[in-house]
């Protein structure tokens, strides 16, 4: 009797239960499946291989939650990669065969509360631990069922780690502190993996005590240390299509719940107009994070969100002007997360330009009079 046969005889008895097996449950059964022939260990061994595969991420579960792991990447039975922010790295893990890969797939798009299978081929969902799934059946993969996995977790380190990591070089601090004090308008943007989640909790938390601050995420990522935080999170939509929630959905609802400080984790769609319309009218210090290679390429990105939401280019642009006051820029370097550039969002006849104001690398800036005319004393005013 082959190990993998009884595996599959115990799946196919458990695969109706509504719950998660228990270790107990699963040995009872193998031994009942194996006709008691099985030994102590070759029971230990059954069980282990079936509650990997009926709960949580199966065999992929120990790299989940392994520390500093941030994505698990599966191309293949025989290929699963990890990246622990140094680039990705081949695994040892292994699936039995691609149907193993599948299986996986399909029962953690079903968790999700979503579909996926030949008709609904891939699908993008988030975990009820907050991990963001997205997979994709064959044959639109032509190696396999790839699955995707990126780790979010609780950006909870404060100013104060953070400045002890290194990631204020020079006298940035003291600019991030009063930006947050005067309550500018601002976006943190960077690349993948550049800490921009990290850094824009970091300075939340530096908010006065007395303030609301409403948090409008795609997952609960950002974990401000401040007494007064409301959380809204997306919701996907159901099997049925149908109970979907838009970032755009909560940027709306945040601005009738009285904030003080209107915070979007990530703009990166039709968001951004509910935004850019929210700090026009009386919404000092908003803020949010934006993926962009260098400040001087935000407004671009910004056009193009505002023009796929329905706004006209030179409307985006007087909307951003109006707005947005900094642009923090991160870098993801060998030795750490670094703050490169605090940019200046100014007015370049109908458009608008990011100009560097402060740079880590002493080169020019272009804006970092109007930088200091905007930071000045913090304490003042």
């Amino acid at each position: 009797m082959s190990g993998g046969t009884l595996v599959d005889r115990v799946r196919a008895r458990l695969a109706a239960e509504p719950e998660v097996p228990t270790r107990a449950v699963v040995a009872a059964l193998v031994r009942e499946e194996s006709g008691g022939l099985l030994g102590d260990d070759d029971v230990l061994r059954a069980v282990r291989d079936a509650v990997d595969e009926l709960s949580g991420a199966g065999p992929l579960e120990p790299l989940l939650r392994a520390s500093g792991v941030s994505d698990v990447l599966v191309n293949g039975p025989g290929e699963v990669w990890v990246d622990r922010g140094a680039g990705l790295e081949r695994s040892t893990v292994r699936f039995a065969d691609e149907d193993a890969v599948r299986r996986l797939a399909v029962r953690l798009a079903a968790a999700a509360g979503r579909r996926l299978d030949d008709a609904a081929p891939w699908v993008d969902a988030g975990l009820p631990d907050g991990t963001r799934l997205h997979a994709v059946l064959p044959p639109v993969s032509g190696s396999g069922t790839c699955l995707s996995f990126r780790v979010l977790r609780r950006a909870s380190l404060s100013f104060a780690d953070l400045a002890a990591r290194g990631t204020f070089p020079g006298d940035c601090a003291a600019l991030l502190q009063a930006l947050v004090a005067r309550r500018h308008a601002f976006l943190v943007t960077g690349g993948t993996g550049s800490g921009k989640t990290t850094l824009l909790s970091s300075l939340l938390g530096l908010v006065p005590a007395v303030e609301r601050l409403l948090l409008c995420e795609d997952a609960p990522e950002l974990a401000p240390t401040h007494p007064h935080v409301v959380r809204l999170t997306t919701r996907p939509p159901n099997v049925e299509t149908v109970g979907e929630v838009t970032l755009r959905d909560l940027v709306r609802q945040a601005l009738r719940m009285r904030p003080d400080r209107l915070v979007v984790g990530e703009v990166r769609g039709a968001e951004v107009a509910d935004l850019l319309a929210a700090l026009n009218t009386g919404h000092d210090g908003g803020c949010g994070t934006l993926h962009a290679n260098r400040p001087a390429e935000v407004p671009a990105r910004l056009e193009a969100l505002g023009v796929a939401a329905g706004l006209d280019r030179l409307a985006v642009h007087s909307q951003a002007a109006a707005a947005l006051s900094v642009v923090v820029h991160l870098r993801r370097t060998p030795v750490g997360r670094c703050v490169e550039e605090i940019g200046v969002v100014r007015r370049s006849g109908e458009l608008v330009t990011v100009e560097p104001g402060w740079r880590a690398d002493g080169g020019p800036c272009p804006a970092a009079a109007a930088l200091a005319r905007l930071l000045g004393a913090a304490g003042d005013g």
